[in-house]
């Protein structure tokens, strides 16, 4: 699987997010909580969801499953005008991203072990300490073996 360079410009995102591990993943809690609410939020620059991960500098170091992080479930939006109660707001900064266009399924931990294990060792890349993020469009349909979704890494050069 080969990845695509991308420059992304600063996004804005709304949604709501939670604290977890991968021992303790509430990934499905999470989605739970917001997919009904989604449709309250008015102002959406696209109908992708976006799915993302913040993590300490030293995550990736010393990896650990128990280690927690944020995840957030979210949509793109055009400004932060009219943010529906109880959802947060996000400027997700630009920067290079290393973005992998991915059919499987999301319950597949294989995508991620290449690209962390294989892929960033053998570029000219390293990973940045910036959000982790997947697009989820139309062709997204969860743990689906057809299912298919973008997944952008932060990178710097080496």
């Amino acid at each position: 699987m080969e990845a695509r360079i991308e420059n992304l410009s600063e996004k804005r995102l709304v949604g709501i997010r939670l604290t977890m591990s991968l021992i303790d993943n509430r990934t499905g809690e999470l989605w739970k909580r917001f997919m009904p609410r989604r449709i309250e939020i008015e102002n959406n620059s696209t109908k992708d969801l976006i799915s993302m991960q913040i993590y300490k500098p030293t995550y990736f170091a010393d990896f650990n499953p128990a280690y927690e992080f944020e995840k957030w479930a979210a949509v793109e939006v055009a400004n932060f005008d009219r943010v529906p109660t109880d959802m947060e707001t996000f400027n997700l900064t630009g920067g290079l991203y290393a973005v992998f266009d991915y059919k499987g399924s999301s319950k597949d931990p294989g995508v991620f072990q290449y690209i962390f294990e294989t892929w960033i060792p053998n570029s000219t890349y390293l990973l940045d300490n910036r959000p982790h993020f997947e697009v989820l469009g139309e062709k997204y349909k969860n743990a689906d073996p057809n299912s298919e979704e973008e997944i952008w890494i932060p990178i710097r050069a080496k």
